[in-house]
């Protein structure tokens, strides 16, 4: 049965289903609807949102439904520029409970209609399950405000500390807003993923401690997965600088060659191409013009750029899938995931669950490419984090 959740903050929602409001409505049979919502999160529904890749309601919306959503539209914006004007904060009230009823029901029974036309026009993704619980996960990190100490006089104005005064303290992150996958920021979240690094300091945890996980050197871990190969126990550039450099260079020099190498297709060493078959990525996962990743995406691409699509999407993915597994594992105890930043993801740790450290380390390690030597670093902030292991 297809239904929309109006979702303003969790003691404030409805539902609206077959031309009606509830305020409290309990039926197992409610299975489609567009967008997921915190409260959905142990029913088994389908949402159209994630089966046209993160298309907006006016992106997607049919022809003879383009006038009549329009107008439902221009109205939502307009109460909501209305309410922001009035300097009402809609986290202290109710938005539904501020706007005509008759709104609700057109606007509500027109996102009904695209819903409808997206289950009926798209194909579901191959990646479906992976997103639904990104989502999810995501969700969870949105509804955890950051305990931020901001005070403007402690850093200097190229820091850009005033642009956070008036910022939310909360992470709201977009899984659409690029096409490999990898993680941005909506408008209106706080800008972990632009932070400048020298405002970092600013993020304390709620809890004891902030501890951070990530793959040592996560893109070529994922090369040498990709083309199935054995993952070394050793630090990566230090294995490529032994085996395929013989010693000759530092591991920043070495660093630098591999990725000169492997994200330009005109360039050859025979050398690295024996360790790292970069040609049988193409073999494997370029075929139709498209990139076709493990993790079930398909990114249209030209050749040029395929090999940077493939390995920048596996790997996001990768961390991603590890990170919610950690998120899980992590149910029902005080610490949590605070944040995924990049290539790596940052944990609010108590000392409670201080036992667990070795775990969850292991845990976010374990990858459909094996088991992944994981960097491991802790700090009293964010701004002073420091590599343990």
């Amino acid at each position: 049965m297809l239904f929309q959740f109006l979702d303003n903050k969790q003691e404030c929602y409805k539902i609206f289903c077959e031309g009606q409001l509830y305020s409290d409505y309990k039926n197992d049979n409610l299975s489609h609807t567009w967008a997921p919502s915190s409260q959905l999160l142990d029913k088994n529904i389908e949402y159209a949102q994630i089966w046209c890749d993160g298309k907006s309601l006016s992106e997607v919306c049919p022809d003879h439904i383009k006038q009549r959503f329009s107008v439902v539209n221009e109205k939502a914006k307009t109460y909501l520029r209305t309410f922001y004007n009035a300097k009402i904060n809609l986290q202290d009230v109710c938005f539904y409970d501020l706007v005509p009823e008759k709104f609700l029901l057109d606007f509500y029974e027109a996102k009904n209609d695209i819903t409808r036309f997206v289950f009926e026009n798209y194909q579901k993704p191959k990646n479906y399950e992976f997103v639904k619980n990104l989502l999810f996960f995501l969700k969870r990190i949105e509804e955890r405000p950051l305990n931020l100490d901001l005070k403007l006089s402690d850093y200097a104005p190229k820091d850009g500390a005033a642009r956070l005064k008036d910022c939310s303290d909360k992470i709201s992150y977009n899984p659409w807003g690029t096409v490999t996958g990898r993680l941005t920021t909506n408008k209106n979240s706080f800008p972990i993923l632009t932070l400048n690094k020298g405002l970092r300091g600013c993020i304390k945890p709620q809890n004891d401690v902030f501890m951070e996980l990530d793959f040592n050197a996560a893109e070529l871990r994922v090369l040498l997965g990709l083309l199935g190969e054995k993952q070394p126990e050793e630090d990566m550039h230090a294995w490529l600088g032994k085996n395929v450099f013989e010693d000759k260079f530092n591991r920043e020099e070495v660093k630098k060659k591999v990725f000169a190498w492997l994200y330009n297709p005109n360039s050859r060493n025979k050398k690295l191409n024996q360790h790292l078959d970069r040609d049988k990525l193409y073999e494997q996962y370029y075929f139709d013009d498209k990139v076709h990743t493990p993790f079930g995406r398909t990114i249209e691409v030209s050749r040029d750029k395929a090999v940077n699509y493939l390995i920048q999407s596996t790997s996001s993915d990768m961390l991603l899938a590890s990170a919610m597994k950690v998120d899980q594992a992590l149910a029902h105890k005080k610490s949590f995931v605070s944040f995924c930043i990049h290539d790596s993801i940052v944990l609010d740790l108590s000392l409670e669950d201080k036992d667990m450290v070795e775990a969850l380390k292991d845990e976010f390690s374990k990858t459909s490419f094996g088991e992944l030597k994981v960097n491991l670093s802790l700090g009293k902030d964010f701004g002073s984090m420091k590599k343990i292991l």
